[in-house]
């Protein structure tokens, strides 16, 4: 598990204070207003697409929710040996400097099951690559009157297609 508290002679960046344990992730957002949205991914690189998404994602509710894959999660994505790049505590650094974002947390699960649980948002969002019917968690969330959303990407950028890039130079 990532440990995001700062040395104690050096002061925490105030985005820092967005990322939160799974295990108090539900006690935090009972102050969040709604409606409550929630996606996630590993982020690892992050780039326009990622971006956008989270944008487009906040744009659809008052309070946006992440939470990324832990590092063992990725890895058993099959992303490749070297995935993730940057480490779940730096991705979650990155991803709670974003504006759009105001709650980012992880999972070590191979689904965010269990965080859409905890958090029950009313709009569950994912990027273009995915079907409705194949998001984790759709049936619970539309069991709850929620609305479950595949954005369609604006930008064709990913990762993997980043790190070819750079390994082709």
């Amino acid at each position: 598990m990532p440990d995001p508290t700062p040395r104690p002679s050096i002061k925490a960046p105030a985005f820092e204070s967005k990322i939160v344990s799974p295990g108090e992730l539900a006690a935090r957002i009972t102050g969040a207003p709604r409606p409550l949205v929630f996606t996630n991914g590993c982020f690892d690189l992050l780039h326009r697409g990622h971006v956008n998404l989270l944008a487009e994602a906040r744009a659809l509710g008052a309070a946006l929710i992440v939470a990324l894959n832990s590092d063992a999660s990725v890895k058993r994505l099959g992303k490749g040996d070297d995935r993730p790049v940057n480490p779940l505590r730096d991705r979650l650094a990155v991803i709670a400097a974003l504006e759009s974002v105001t709650l980012v947390t992880w999972f070590e699960e191979d689904t965010p099951l269990q965080r859409i649980l905890d958090c029950r948002p009313d709009i569950l969002v994912k990027g273009g690559d995915w079907p409705v019917e194949r998001i984790v968690g759709n049936e619970e969330v539309s069991g709850w009157g929620g609305r479950v959303l595949s954005l369609p990407f604006i930008h064709q950028t990913s990762t993997t297609g980043l790190l070819a890039m750079i390994r082709r130079l």
